[in-house]
């Protein structure tokens, strides 16, 4: 402020003819005379979305009043010319007090609080005082995200039919019954990322991608990663990838007897992926066919809003926790993901829960959101600093065995899905794949966010957009690209259908010889909670 007394001088002036011209245009309301205040909520913000802040006028200069201040706090912003990460760090801390501080979230400024309250008379204020206690007692004192006591894996989530057929100390590997006669020759391999359980791709019966794939004809597998404890402190970023998607490949195609796997990716899964296909295309290892990448980033030079929380103090930081139990308790991460989004995934329960005495939702995407991992300590170290802090694989400098990976040697066909609402894989980001890999990319682009873009079942929500042109920049991509009334899911059938080869009979029996069925899918590993 001190650098830019001016700026903020100006900042303040704006504050206060905005302040006059909202007393002025309550003014007019409260007399009947329709007038336009000097600030609105931006798109998208359904905060001030009951009619009571346009109708009552001291609701209406309370949203002002708001809105002003909220709009003051990022001028003060604009007028410090911080340095870049200081500015992004600034900024969301800002916003996350901004919104906190927001009058939806008391019971005094939110009118629809208060016509519950008087509705039930007071009722709604009791449960909602219940709901905030067991918050505070059971859940950290964040607010509740979803109802779970309705859902379980292997009954009605996670629920394609299928058998462990592999157990190691840091995998199982799941092989699913064929749906029909005939199936292509090169099976498919789903990876997951190991901060969340692998489930996001099986999520319920119609809204299964995994499911999609048996049905359409694909042998399948899928990697489930056991939730670490203490005694993984000492796995790191290598171990992940020998025993995570190197070794699933290994015993797919042991299984199998088919020379190449195709492997389909999801986020930080899809991180792993790349880098296995860096190292393979190395060694001359052609065990991996094509390799689809969901929501996935391979080059963090613009890494979103995550980039927040990867500078060096901030590792530094967790690296001090992480020491004291061996790995990153899974409340850190998924907090972390909350506060991205804080209006939508955290006040907007405050609310709900606490204000209007609700439970929160009995929803399937939530109840897989809250069931997190953990993070073992050497490994999310080794991960943040060299992809988020470094950048090593895209710029040709991460080591496996002393040998730096040339992303520039995979000649793979790829897939490149990215959604354009996404918040911790910005669209933008992940298209850099397609720039990253030597072999034949397509990119296409879905509409909502980073899990909804994935669990895209046919329906009148989904669409997507494709372009077969992959010019550098992403925006060109995207002007010239012709957006479609379907899911992605259709489009990723035909390409997955051309990698994998010839139909011949489906396998008769899950497993083989040398791995046999352990147990039903989905496993122990997935029912471990964190």
């Amino acid at each position: 402020m001190v650098k830019n007394p001016m700026g903020t001088a100006a900042a303040h002036a704006r504050l206060v003819v905005g302040m006059a011209a909202a007393v002025r245009a309550t003014a007019g309301r409260a007399i009947g005379r329709p007038s336009e205040g000097p600030a609105s909520p931006v798109r998208g913000d359904k905060r001030f979305a009951d009619p009571a802040y346009a109708e009552n006028p001291l609701y209406f200069l309370l949203e002002q009043q708001y809105l002003l201040a909220a709009q003051l706090v990022t001028e003060l912003l604009d007028a410090a010319g911080l340095e870049a990460a200081q500015d992004v760090k600034s900024r969301f801390a800002a916003k996350f007090i901004v919104d906190a501080l927001a009058p939806t979230n008391l019971l005094p400024g939110n009118p629809a609080a208060m016509r519950a309250a008087f509705d039930t008379g007071g009722k709604s204020v009791l449960r909602g005082a219940r709901n905030m206690l067991g918050d505070i007692r059971h859940n950290g004192g964040w607010p509740s995200q979803v109802d779970a006591s309705g859902f379980e894996v292997g009954v009605n989530m996670a629920a394609t039919p299928g058998s462990v057929v592999y157990r190691s100390d840091l995998i199982e590997v799941i092989q699913y019954e064929p749906q029909v006669a005939k199936v292509h020759a090169v099976p498919l391999l789903f990876c997951p990322p190991w901060i969340n359980k692998y489930y996001i791709m099986d999520l319920a019966p119609g809204k299964s991608l995994i499911e999609w794939a048996v049905q359409h004809g694909h042998t399948c597998f899928a990697i489930s990663y056991r939730n670490p404890d203490a005694s993984m402190r000492d796995l790191g970023f290598e171990d992940y990838l020998r025993q995570g998607p190197l070794d699933a490949v290994r015993v797919v195609r042991e299984i199998t007897g088919a020379p190449e796997v195709n492997v389909l990716s999801v986020c930080l899964g899809g991180t792993l992926t790349a880098i296995a296909l860096a190292h393979n295309a190395g060694t001359g290892d052609r065990s991996i066919k094509s390799a689809t990448f969901l929501n996935t980033l391979t080059d963090f030079s613009s890494p979103g809003a995550l980039g927040t929380f990867t500078d060096e103090a901030t590792i530094a930081g967790l690296e001090k926790q992480m020491a004291k139990k061996g790995y990153l308790d899974s409340d850190k991460m998924a907090h972390t993901f909350d506060a991205l989004r804080a209006n939508d995934l955290v006040f907007g329960y405050v609310v709900n829960n606490w204000l209007l005495g609700k439970k929160p939702p009995a929803f399937d995407l939530l109840v897989w959101n809250k069931d997190s991992t953990r993070m073992p300590a050497k490994m999310h170290s080794e991960y943040l600093r060299s992809c988020y802090l470094n950048n090593e694989f895209s710029g040709g400098e991460f080591e496996i065995d002393g040998q730096k990976l040339d992303p520039g040697k995979v000649d793979v066909d790829t897939y490149v899905l990215s959604a354009v609402d996404d918040h911790i894989v910005p669209w933008v980001a992940g298209y850099k794949t397609t720039q990253l890999f030597g072999g034949h990319n397509r990119y296409v682009l879905s509409t909502s966010g980073h899990i909804a873009g994935i669990v895209n079942p046919p329906g009148p929500k989904a669409k997507h957009w494709t372009n077969d042109a992959l010019p550098s920049d992403p925006q060109e991509w995207k002007d010239g690209a012709t957006l479609h009334e379907s899911t992605w899911w259709d489009d990723w059938t035909t390409w997955i259908a051309g990698q994998g080869g010839p139909k011949v009979p489906a396998p008769r029996r899950l497993g083989s010889k040398a791995h046999p069925p352990i147990e039903a899918a989905p496993g122990s590993y997935v029912r471990t909670r964190a």
